[in-house]
C-alpha cells in the first residue's frame, strides 16, 4: 500500500506565541504552601517549594527557591531524598533554564492549510481539545480504540495513559523499554524471577568491586550511584571498566579493558570459565540457590581466556586477573546490569550472562551486591474499571517478542505502517515528552509511520522536531510550574516525594493532568477522572498512607519504615524461594527454553565494519539528557555541541585535524544532516568513533541547538532486533568521513 508522503508536511513552529488569547484562570492558589527562609544571598528571602526533577528519569527530589517577586531563582537537592542525598547534578541545577527558555512552546497550535501550504494556527484550549476528541472518536468508530497509541517519556504519561485506557486502548509505550533497559529486565527476570528496576537495586556504597560493561557513570550522571561510587572507592573498592572508549569512569578504574566492540559476550563467558574452573565461585550460595550449575559448567568448558582473546583483544592474563579480582571481593561485588543495553540484537542473552555471573559470585540479595528494594503500597484515586481492550500491539507480531513485558515503541511504529497482512494499523498517536525523530531508530521508518496516521497529538515544552509533524501541539508547562503524581520509587527505604508548582505557568501552557482530564471530558470519559483537581486527587492518595498534601508541602520527601528486615535476604543463606519455574536462580533458564530460546547464553559473531568505516558508538554527557536539553540556556553554556572522537591512527590515515568540521556517512549512504567537529584522541579504539547523543537539531526555532553538532540518530538506519523481547540493537551501524554535505534538509 502506498503512502502519500506529503499528507503531513514538516512545519516550522515559527513565531507562534500566546497572541491575543486570554489567559485562563490560574490553576493553583500560590498563596498556599509557602515556606519563607533566609537564603544564601544576603538580603534575599525566598519561598521554598518541593519538587522532583524532570530533566532525567532519576527524578531527584529538591527545593525550588523563588525570590520575593515570585521569580524562580534556583533548585537545590533535598537532604532526605535517597535519589539525591541533598545534591543535584548539573542537569538538576540547570532545570531553571528550562523554565526561562524563551523558545518554549507558548499556546496550542492546530495544523491548517493556507494557499496550499501547511502551517499552524493558534487555537484556544477548548478548540484543541474538541479537535482531539473528535479525531480520537472517529478513529475509534472506524477502526476501534485499540488503533490508538501513546508514546511517552515523563511524568505526564500517566494521565494520558489513563485517557487511552479509558478510551479502550492499552497500547502505551515508553521508548526507553525497547531502546534502553528492556533486555536487562527480561534477562534478570529469567534468571532471578525479578527485574533490576529503577533506580537500580545495586548496593554500590558497600561493594568491594564494581564491574561496568558499557556503563558510563560520571557521564550519564545517575546521581545517587555516582555519589555511592565515590563512597565505595574511598573505602578501597576497585572498579573494572569494560569499554572501547577511555570514559570518565575508566579513568577512575583499577582495570580498563578496551574491548573490541560486539564481543562482550565472549568476555563474560570467559570470566565464567575462569571462576568455575578455578573454584572461585561461591559454592554454598550456588549449591543452595541455583539451578543448572553443571549445565553451565559444561557450556563454558571450552570458553577459555585464550579463546576470548582472539575475539575481544583482551589478553588472557588480564581476563584471569579481573575474574580473580571479582572473586576476591565476593559476595560484595556487582557486575552492573547497565541502563542503555540495546546494542547488537542478542542483548537479552548478554544480560542473562551478566545475571549469571552475579549469581556465581553470590551477590544477589547480599550486602555490597544487589539489595531488595521496597516501595510504598500506594493506592490511586478510585475510578470505574477501564474497558478491556480486545486487541494489542502484539497482535501485529504473532509468535514474536514473547518475553516483552511492556509495549514496544518500535513495534507500534512498525505496526502503524499499513500492510496487507494487518486489518488494522495504528491510526492515532499521542506523543508526550519524547522527540521520536531523535529517539526511535531508523528515522525513515518513523516518518513513514507518521504519514500513515489520521491524527497525531504532540505534548511538549519545546518545539522539538516531532512537533513539526503534529496535527495538534499542546504546550506543557515545565515541571517547576505544575503538580504531578507523587513520586513513589523503590529504594532501601520506601519514600514519597512531592512536586508542586513554584510559580504560575508561563505563557498559555498547562500541566498534563489538566489536558488529559479536559480531553476525557470532551470524549464523555470524564468519569474516569472523577477528581475536581489534582490537589484533591493527591490529598486523597496521601491520606491512604498516613500523610496529606499539606504535610508533603512542608516535608517534600517522607521516608517510611520498611515492612520487613529483608534488605539483604540472602546475606546469611536464609531459605528463599525465587519466582522462577524451579524456585531457584536459573543459571539454565527453563522459562527461556520453554519459549524456544537458548537456555544458556551463547557467543554469536557480529558484522565487522566495511573497509574505511568505523563502528558508531554513542553516549551521554553529564550536562545533557538525550536531545531534550540541547536548547537549555543554562546547560548549553556547559556544552553546546558534540564532537566525533577519532583515534590518532585513523586521523593520520584521513589527514584529519583537531576541530575540523565534517559530515559522517553511514553504511547505507545516509549522511548526517549537520556537521560535526573532529576530536583526535587516544581514548577511542582505532576501529570505532564516538559521539554524544542529542545534538544536530534541525528545527530553527531551537535557537541555541539548531545545527550544533551532529545527530547520531540520523545515522542509525540498521537495527538488530532482539528476538526474545524486541529490543532495538543500534550499534551495528558504521560510519566514514565525508567532506561535503549531503542533500539539503528543509526543516
Amino acid at each position: 500500500m502506498s503512502i502519500n508522503m506529503n499528507r503531513r508536511d514538516f512545519i516550522k513552529v515559527a513565531g507562534m506565541g500566546a497572541g491575543s488569547l486570554a489567559f485562563a484562570t490560574p490553576l493553583f492558589d500560590f498563596t498556599k504552601g509557602e515556606v519563607l527562609a533566609p537564603d544564601a544571598v544576603p538580603g534575599m528571602y525566598a519561598k521554598k517549594t518541593p519538587t522532583y526533577c524532570e530533566i532525567c528519569f532519576w527524578k531527584c527530589a529538591g527545593w525550588v527557591h523563588t525570590n520575593q517577586d515570585g521569580t524562580i531563582w534556583k533548585v537545590t537537592g533535598h537532604d532526605d531524598d535517597p535519589h539525591s542525598n541533598g545534591r543535584l547534578c548539573p542537569r538538576g541545577t540547570g532545570g531553571v533554564g528550562m523554565y526561562n527558555d524563551e523558545d518554549r512552546l507558548k499556546t496550542p497550535l492546530i495544523r491548517t492549510e493556507v494557499g496550499g501550504i501547511q502551517t499552524f494556527r493558534e487555537a484556544s484550549w477548548d478548540e484543541a481539545f474538541t479537535y482531539i476528541a473528535e479525531g480520537l472518536k472517529k478513529v475509534g468508530e472506524e477502526h476501534g480504540p485499540e488503533c490508538t497509541a501513546l508514546f511517552s517519556h515523563g511524568s505526564g504519561g500517566k494521565y494520558f495513559g489513563d485517557l487511552l485506557k479509558a478510551f479502550g486502548s492499552n497500547n502505551i509505550t515508553a521508548p526507553s523499554y525497547a531502546q534502553c533497559r528492556g533486555p536487562r529486565e527480561v534477562g534478570f527476570f529469567a534468571t532471578y524471577g525479578e527485574g533490576v528496576g529503577s533506580p537500580e537495586r545495586v548496593d554500590i556504597r558497600d561493594t568491594r568491586c564494581l564491574v561496568l560493561i558499557g556503563s558510563h557513570f560520571g557521564e550519564n550522571m545517575h546521581n545517587g550511584p555516582v555519589q555511592e561510587i565515590a563512597q565505595a572507592t574511598a573505602k578501597g573498592a576497585s572498579i573494572i571498566t569494560v569499554d572501547p572508549r577511555f570514559s570518565t569512569i575508566a579513568s577512575k578504574s583499577k582495570f580498563w579493558l578496551p574491548i573490541k566492540p560486539a564481543t562482550d559476550m565472549a568476555l563474560l563467558l570467559a570470566w565464567m570459565h575462569v571462576i568455575i574452573n578455578e573454584g572461585l565461585y561461591d559454592e554454598d550460595y550456588v549449591e543452595k540457590y541455583t539451578y543448572g550449575f553443571e549445565d553451565l559448567k559444561a557450556h563454558v568448558a571450552q570458553m577459555t581466556p585464550e579463546w576470548a582473546y582472539g575475539l575481544t583483544t583482551i589478553k588472557p592474563e588480564t581476563i584471569r586477573e579481573t575474574a580473580r579480582e571479582m572473586a576476591n571481593a565476593s559476595p560484595r561485588v556487582i557486575i552492573h546490569p547497565g541502563r542503555h543495553v540495546t546494542w547488537y540484537g542478542d542483548d537479552t542473552q548478554r544480560l542473562r550472562a551478566v545475571a549469571i555471573l552475579n549469581a556465581l559470585l553470590g551477590s544477589w540479595g547480599r550486602r555490597g551486591g544487589y539489595y531488595n528494594p521496597e516501595k510504598v503500597s500506594f493506592k490511586s484515586y478510585p475510578h470505574p474499571p477501564f474497558p478491556k481492550p480486545t486487541r494489542s500491539w502484539k497482535d501485529a507480531f504473532p509468535g514474536k517478542y514473547k518475553l516483552a513485558g511492556l509495549s514496544l515503541a518500535s513495534g507500534i511504529c512498525d505496526a502503524t505502517i499499513p500492510t496487507v497482512e494487518r486489518d488494522c494499523s495504528f491510526k492515532a498517536w499521542i506523543v508526550n515528552g519524547t522527540n521520536l525523530i531523535h529517539t526511535l531508530p531508523n528515522q525513515a521508518n518513523t516518518l513513514k509511520a507518521i504519514q500513515a496516521l489520521d491524527l497525531m497529538v504532540v505534548v511538549d515544552t519545546m518545539p522539538m522536531e516531532i512537533t513539526g509533524y503534529a496535527d495538534v501541539i499542546l504546550p506543557e508547562c515545565t515541571y517547576l510550574e505544575r503538580y504531578d503524581n507523587i513520586r513513589v520509587s523503590p529504594h532501601r527505604e520506601p519514600t514519597l516525594a512531592l512536586r508542586m508548582p513554584a510559580a504560575k505557568p508561563k505563557y498559555n501552557t498547562k500541566p498534563a493532568w489538566w489536558m488529559a482530564k479536559g480531553i476525557a471530558e470532551k470524549m464523555g470519559l470524564g468519569h474516569f477522572f472523577p477528581w475536581n483537581d489534582i490537589e484533591e486527587k493527591l490529598d486523597w492518595e496521601l491520606k491512604q498512607v498516613g500523610s496529606s498534601l499539606e504535610e508533603m508541602k512542608r516535608l517534600g520527601v517522607k521516608k517510611l519504615d520498611r515492612s520487613y528486615d529483608d534488605l539483604y535476604p540472602m546475606e546469611n543463606l536464609e531459605d528463599f524461594e525465587f519466582n522462577t519455574n524451579t524456585g531457584k536462580i536459573e543459571l539454565y533458564s527453563t522459562a527461556m527454553e520453554d519459549e524456544g530460546y537458548d537456555p544458556l547464553p551463547k557467543y554469536k559473531a557480529h558484522e565487522e565494519p566495511p573497509e574505511g568505516y568505523y563502528r558508531l558508538i554513542y553516549g551521554r554527557a553529564p550536562m545533557h539528557t538525550f536531545s531534550r536539553t540541547a536548547n537549555n540556556p543554562n546547560l548549553t553554556d556547559l556544552m553546546d555541541e558534540n564532537s566525533v572522537w577519532v583515534n590518532p591512527k585513523v586521523a593520520k590515515a584521513w589527514d584529519l585535524k583537531n576541530n575540523q568540521y565534517l559530515w559522517l556517512e553511514n553504511q547505507d549512504g545516509v549522511v548526517s544532516k549537520t556537521q560535526i567537529k573532529v576530536r583526535i584522541t587516544e581514548r577511542i579504539r582505532f576501529d570505532s568513533v564516538y559521539m554524544v547523543h542529542g545534538f544536530g537539531h534541525t528545527n530553527k526555532k531551537l535557537t541555541r541547538a539548531h545545527g550544533r553538532g551532529a545527530s547520531d540518530a540520523d545515522l542509525i538506519t540498521k537495527v538488530h532486533i532482539d528476538p526474545e523481547m524486541g529490543g532495538t540493537g543500534m550499534r551495528g551501524n558504521f560510519v566514514t568521513f565525508r567532506f561535503e554535505a549531503g542533500e539539503e534538509v528543509s526543516s
